[in-house]
């Protein structure tokens, strides 16, 4: 039978912190040595960062990572420390968006030193691959142990937020999310237009209340086309479904981005958005768009 060493109450939990009533320092039932110093090292690398926000969608193609990418770094020009951790295992495409396909990771004594874009801390499994083609090729347990991988080995430091993009639907990734951080501060949940997006996004509504996430918000991307030229906004797709899933569901709306063309050209040459056109009307909407988020600091 294995001992089990008495821990000292007086004593705190782990390295990074003073608190003693940490949960890293109780031993749980049945719980090896290995599992336990496991558990440890992530939660003592969790209790740095103050804000754990998640960015959902129930429907593929709706611009879900380039919210998360301008969420980030938006919340990064307002002073926080930020970190952006890109959990879509199959379609990753944090790295592109910023700049960072040749980027070669370092790091040292075990740890994984994250990309730093102009003081924004990144991980994404594409950072990880000699190829931008090689395919991600990995079942369910495969995904869950390099989401902990990323979570626990990575040096992330003392963050504001951390800022996690997930692939589409409410499987593994999400899931593995949820379940190794314990206590997420909430989910920006992304949809379209159209109803057939809706139907699917509200599923990711319901996804966080079965696992207790709160919901800070619900927001309504490619919402009209923005002209380049005069800036007036025209309806393409039917408007209003962010709006009407946030008020039947009960949770809030936090606004509409329209389709402008500079956002993707922002995200093909590697550069956040919000960033690079920070003086346009569509960066302005997306900093009030994430006022609500900031404000959790």
């Amino acid at each position: 039978m294995t001992s089990h060493p008495k821990s000292d109450p007086s004593a705190p939990a782990c390295r990074t912190c003073s608190k003693t009533d940490c949960s890293a320092g109780q031993r749980r039932s049945n719980e090896s040595d290995a599992d336990f110093a496991d558990r440890q090292k992530l939660e003592s690398r969790l209790c740095r960062i103050r804000h754990k926000v998640v960015v959902l969608s129930g429907k593929g193609g709706v611009g879900k990572s380039t919210v998360a990418v301008n969420l980030a770094v938006a919340l990064m020009m307002s002073g926080s420390r930020v970190g952006l951790l890109d959990v879509d295992i199959h379609g990753p495409s944090i790295p592109t968006m910023l700049g960072l396909e040749h980027h070669t990771l370092g790091g040292s004594d075990g740890e994984i030193a994250p990309a730093d874009v102009d003081g924004l801390k990144v991980i994404s499994i594409g950072l990880f691959l000699p190829s931008q083609d090689d395919a991600i090729i990995w079942r369910g347990p495969l995904k869950m142990g390099a989401i902990k991988q990323f979570l626990k080995d990575v040096a992330w430091g003392d963050l504001d937020f951390i800022v996690i993009d997930s692939p589409p639907g409410t499987g593994d990734e999400p899931l593995s999310v949820c379940q190794l951080i314990g206590r997420l501060d909430g989910a920006v949940i992304v949809t379209t237009p159209q109803r057939v997006a809706a139907v699917d996004v509200r599923k990711s509504i319901t996804f966080c209340r079965q696992l207790q996430v709160p919901v800070l918000g619900v927001i309504e991307n490619m919402n009209g086309f923005a002209c380049p030229k005069c800036g007036e906004i025209t309806s393409i797709f039917r408007s209003g479904a962010g709006k009407s899933i946030a008020n039947d569901m009960g949770v809030p709306f936090l606004g509409s981005i329209p389709l402008d063309p500079q956002i993707g050209e922002a995200c093909d040459s590697g550069q956040a958005f919000v960033r690079r056109y920070a003086a346009s009307p569509t960066a302005a909407l997306m900093r009030t768009i994430i006022q609500p988020i900031a404000a959790l600091t």
